[in-house]
């Protein structure tokens, strides 16, 4: 898979390895090129603790509570509707899809809830996240949220990380 995408890993809590780091970038790639983006595209990945995200989530959305993910889109697509190149950066060329950010304590309590390793959590959250900035939605509990579960399933299975 070509690396063309710029995908920034930032982390202010410790435990965040080159190997973590590969991973949400692997999932990132995975899940785009699953969707059909083919232009060069930058997603800037936060990790951070529940304290963290629960501020963010505080000052951006006005929800007073840690959350495991956050998305902050940069464009209002509809599933299947992609960026095109007039929406790349002049300076760097890249479609800027948005930002995530993760709570890495979030990511090990689910984990351990669900029974599954940490590894299949961060990338399942680093997936549905960038299906977020590609503008799906899980608020109701019909077809959108169905179809989201299912893009989650596959491009999980692609990665070879399934329940």
């Amino acid at each position: 898979m070509a690396k063309r995408h710029y995908i920034p890993v930032t982390a202010d809590v410790p435990g965040v390895d080159e190997k973590k780091r590969a991973l949400i970038r692997k999932a990132i790639r995975t899940a785009l090129a699953a969707e059909g983006v083919e232009l060069a595209c930058e997603v800037d990945v936060s990790v951070t603790s529940d304290g963290g995200i629960h501020q963010i989530n505080l000052d951006m959305r006005e929800v007073d509570r840690p959350t495991d993910v956050l998305s902050f889109p940069a464009f209002d697509l509809t599933p299947g509707e992609l960026p095109g190149e007039e929406d790349a950066d002049p300076a760097t060329g890249l479609v800027p899809l948005g930002d995530m950010v993760i709570s890495l304590e979030r990511v090990q309590a689910q984990a351990k809830e669900y029974g599954h390793s940490n590894r299949r959590e961060l990338a399942y959250l680093v997936v549905h996240s960038v299906l977020h900035l590609l503008g799906y939605d899980h608020l109701d509990e019909g077809p959108e949220k169905a179809r989201m579960r299912a893009r989650e399933d596959a491009i999980m299975g692609e990665l070879g990380i399934e329940r």
